[in-house]
């Protein structure tokens, strides 16, 4: 498979945003002779979160990318996990293939984790503008040759292209498309992120703990000395609470679970201390076109599937790396590129995204008896007859998601055009250091 040769000597890429998305594009770009720069508002790499599943085409992805075996080297081997009830008793325990629906080759890796995998494998192939954002951008019919971005730090630069991979909450979306209660749609559920000493003393193990509307989920992975904490719960998207007010966050979580049992009053006193604390709505983001001009949007901001599905580091890895191979394929023109890669992605996005629907539900179970009945064929689970039946009909679900966009291959120019070296950036960027920052949580169904 050949490319047409590249319409300029080395197209410029501005990618808003440095978690996974970002830096996966970075990489695939620079392969193909594109000059990408990426920007991001922290001051430095953000390397918080909750674990992430690597699964279906993203574990071909990942191969392709050469980053499969550092993957593997920081799995969070988990053995398990368990569901107990108000006084801490264990109602039952599942291994972790059945928890976490993987088969064969699928693994699961923290998500600062493999932040830090992509940022080192692009760091001295790919300029990084650290502690800054897009503050406008001049995409308009009478400009065909570029985007003008001015940067929130007063920079104004040209780039050829640009790409939104700036999550749920995407600046470069509301600049382009409009604002963000257009795409967004709530699923009815909260969900809540933050880390907190290990006092149950698990290992490689993660404990549930379900409330009518609620769940909590404690769990500690491999190499981890602290345990991360996970609550979701029930609540209209109109809750009030301050998106940007970190206290006022902690200040909802400990309302709606005020009163409630088990290790609760505990883990709400870690959460008032935690400084990676994270708070956010459940929701997807549903748009009729993911580009407009020369401005296309990937991951999160594009077709946010909520942390329900589990799926959202693999749609944004397999994105990322489907965009990246039109791209190139198209020789840089992205009136082809932009609308390839859309037809190619769409179909498996809209399902996972359907598939996130129905986890939230299964989340947040509504009443007591419910709750009990799940509990009962927890407990029952390991030890009856069909319990494989079971078991691959979860995992049948799952994977289905997790291949359901196929991947083509995109070969390597034969002779790249001219060299991919990034222009020089206008002022120094923010050299970055391993921290806690805003994290994306992916839940593993």
């Amino acid at each position: 498979m050949t490319h047409q040769a590249m319409n300029t000597a080395a197209k410029t890429v501005l990618i808003s945003g440095a978690s996974i998305g970002g830096p996966a594009l970075a990489l695939w770009l620079h392969r193909y002779g594109f000059a990408p720069t990426v920007v991001e508002r922290a001051p430095e790499l953000r390397t918080g979160g909750y674990k992430v599943d690597i699964r279906g085409t993203a574990i071909e992805v990942c191969r392709r990318m050469g980053v499969l075996d550092e993957i593997r080297a920081k799995s969070t081997d988990m053995r398990g996990g368990s569901y107990v009830d108000d006084a801490g008793r264990t109602i039952g325990e599942l291994p972790a293939d059945i928890f976490g629906g993987r088969v064969e080759e699928d693994d699961e890796i923290m998500r600062g984790d493999l932040a830090r995998i992509l940022y080192d494998r692009t760091r001295d192939d790919v300029e990084y503008l650290f502690d800054d954002s897009i503050a406008a951008l001049e995409d308009g019919p009478e400009d065909t040759d570029g985007v003008t971005v001015t940067f929130e730090s007063g920079t104004v630069r040209r780039f050829d292209l640009v790409v939104g991979a700036d999550g749920l909450h995407s600046n470069t979306r509301r600049l382009v498309f409009g604002e963000e209660e257009r795409f967004k749609r709530h699923l009815g559920a909260y969900i809540s992120i933050f880390t907190a000493p290990n006092h149950l003393g698990l290992d490689r193990w993660e404990t549930y703990h379900a409330i009518p509307e609620k769940l909590l989920c404690v769990y500690s992975a491999s190499g981890e000395t602290d345990a991360k904490n996970l609550f979701i719960f029930s609540a209209p998207e109109d809750v009030p609470y301050d998106l940007r007010d970190v206290t006022d966050q902690k200040r909802l979580l400990a309302d709606t679970f005020a009163g409630d049992g088990w290790e609760v009053p505990r883990l709400l006193g870690h959460a008032a201390d935690a400084d990676d604390f994270y708070l956010d709505s459940m929701a997807l983001v549903e748009m009729d076109r993911w580009s407009r001009g020369r401005v296309v949007l990937l991951g999160d901001a594009a077709h946010c599937s909520s942390p329900a599905s589990g799926q959202g580091t693999g749609l944004a890895l397999t994105g990322a790396y489907v965009l990246a191979g039109e791209l190139a394929r198209a020789g840089g023109d992205h009136t082809v590129a932009f609308a390839r890669y859309e037809e190619r992605m769409r179909p498996g996005v809209e399902q996972n995204q359907k598939m996130a629907e129905g986890f939230v539900k299964e989340m947040t179970v509504g009443s007591k008896w419910k709750i009990a009945l799940r509990m009962l064929m927890v407990r029952t689970l390991p030890k009856t007859p069909w319990k494989n039946l079971i078991a691959k009909k979860i995992r049948d679900g799952i994977q289905a998601a997790a291949n359901a966009v196929p991947i083509e291959d995109y070969a390597a120019p034969a002779a790249p055009t001219a060299a991919s070296t990034p222009t020089p950036p206008a002022t120094p960027a923010t050299t970055p250091a391993t921290g806690d920052g805003t994290p994306s949580p992916t839940v593993t169904a």
